[in-house]
């Protein structure tokens, strides 16, 4: 069943509509109308504003759910001309030919088909994508291992630390009375230790 809908005389050029109209033509309803919607040129508007008249056509008179409706046939003709005139150099007049176009849908109903696969041709089997646990917990585990005597090492090899007073320097007179500091190191007192 074939429901159309017509906008005659509608004031945008058929070749601004018809590049609008190759986007989508054959479309489910809905989605050609979400598509329309969001285009920013007049030829868009006026496409949608034809194609829901279609489809509340289809919904009032046949009873037909829009979800089910596809665009079958868009047709976009060319109306009669506008003529204007436009002042010209030395007195004269230029022509200006305001388009209008015709603007055709047509929709009918269809099931969405489900992707069959043609006759004689058997499905393949799909590979199984099972986890591979084997190959991951074994890389955690092993830079588990790793690490353990890392840490164990790095303790044990740490030097350990004595805190130890600095020895007093006993510094030694010379002849001339100034202290000697070589003099004192050169001989180590016993009760330092």
């Amino acid at each position: 069943m074939e429901v159309r809908a017509v906008s005659k005389y509608v004031r945008v050029q058929p070749r601004k509509v018809r590049i609008v109209a190759d986007q989508v033509r054959g479309k489910p309803a809905n989605q050609a109308a979400a598509l329309l919607r969001y285009q920013p040129s007049k030829g868009a508007r006026e496409l949608r504003k034809t194609l829901m008249s279609a489809v509340a056509n289809a919904r009032e008179n046949h009873d037909v759910s829009p979800e089910m409706l596809r665009i079958s046939e868009i047709k976009i003709d060319e109306g009669p001309r506008l003529k204007r005139i436009i002042a010209k150099a030395q007195g004269r007049a230029g022509r200006i030919l305001k388009k209008t176009s015709h603007i055709t849908v047509v929709v009918q109903d269809y099931e969405p088909a489900a992707r069959v696969k043609p006759h004689g041709t058997k499905a393949k089997p799909r590979p199984t994508l099972g986890i591979k646990t084997g190959r991951k917990r074994g890389a955690k585990a092993t830079e588990a291992e790793v690490e353990t005597p890392i840490e164990g090492l790095a303790a044990a090899e740490e030097p350990t630390v004595v805190e130890s007073t600095p020895e007093p320097v006993a510094v030694a007179e010379t002849e001339s009375g100034s202290p000697s500091v070589e003099a004192s190191l050169a001989e180590p007192q016993e009760g330092a230790e």
